[in-house]
């Protein structure tokens, strides 16, 4: 099968796609022929040299953890789950691939209403928001600050924040304050002078995607840091006394986030697909900073 693998750590330019040998479902797995894989923060520091907790594979490797396609191969064992089916799904590695191998209770159905460009990119973004936001606790009567509003995570805390009776506040560049205003968001801009345009809303808790400036200003505002959220500045956090994500992925709450959307209570915005072939091209548009929304491969 084709794969984008790099060989050695490095920048993007290490990626490459090559033939590699087509894995096999085993006992309690489910295999998907991928068409499409999203792009996170997460593959780009693996690419970079950080192996993530229990990951052994040698190099090469093969990055990506979440991905959407179609079941082609069930293991033994295996119920719930059978061949044809359209799944969104997650892993640990190996989703930049036109083939993936994962047990199944790692998959769940993707509704007919959801893009397969969306699907390949649903995941991650959806997750980290509902397991974030369960962490913070927040409710009506609470008042959110979201940094990095307008990425794939903070698009989804925004929305489901909203929708759980949350008063939002979203940092984000001038040019995406309309993009939150349409997700139920009140826009802040980033730079200098944050903390004053932030502290007339008196937020109560803060999910925080951009990490130093934007986390210094929630430890400023939000009296009890155990609502303060960090997604990036993990070496900073547990001397703040602020949160980072914890919990894990499970396939009953990406059906339920799914589910959500094909309802129409969610929207998922793709900034940007680009084929297997150019999986470089989409770490180096990740890389160039925060951009709306989500990046997505595709392989046809």
């Amino acid at each position: 099968m084709r794969a984008a693998i790099f060989s050695e750590f490095g920048g993007p330019d290490v990626l490459r796609v090559s033939e590699v040998d087509t894995p096999r479902a085993g006992a309690g797995q489910v295999r998907v022929r991928v068409r499409a894989a999203g792009v996170q923060p997460y593959d780009l520091a693996v690419r970079a040299g950080w192996t993530p907790p229990g990951v052994t594979r040698p190099l090469p490797r093969i990055p990506g953890n979440e991905f959407a396609g179609v079941v082609d191969q069930v293991g033994a064992g295996v119920t719930g789950v059978s061949a044809g089916d359209e799944v969104l799904g997650f892993g640990q590695l190996q989703a930049y691939a036109e083939y993936v191998v994962v047990p199944a209770d790692q998959v769940t159905a993707k509704p007919a209403e959801m893009p397969w460009e969306v699907a390949g990119g649903f995941t991650a973004g959806a997750q980290t928001a509902s397991l974030a936001l369960e962490a913070l606790g927040v409710g009506a009567g609470d008042t959110l600050v979201v940094h990095g509003a307008a990425g794939a995570v903070g698009t989804m805390a925004v929305q489901l924040a909203a929708l759980a009776g949350v008063a939002v506040v979203g940092t984000a560049a001038p040019g995406n304050h309309e993009y939150l205003r349409g997700l139920g968001a009140t826009p802040v801009a980033y730079g200098d002078g944050l903390v004053e345009r932030l502290r007339p809303f008196a937020p109560t808790a803060a999910l925080d995607g951009a990490g130093g400036a934007a986390l210094d200003a929630s430890v400023t505002l939000v009296a009890d840091r155990r609502r303060i959220l960090t997604l990036v500045d993990h070496e900073r956090a547990a001397g703040l006394g602020v949160r980072v994500v914890e919990g894990v992925r499970s396939a009953a709450r990406l059906a339920g986030l799914a589910d959500r959307y094909a309802r129409g209570e969610l929207r998922f915005h793709v900034r940007h697909t680009y084929p297997l072939e150019r999986a470089a091209d989409a770490h180096r548009a990740l890389e160039s900073g925060h951009g709306r929304g989500k990046i997505v491969l595709t392989v046809p």
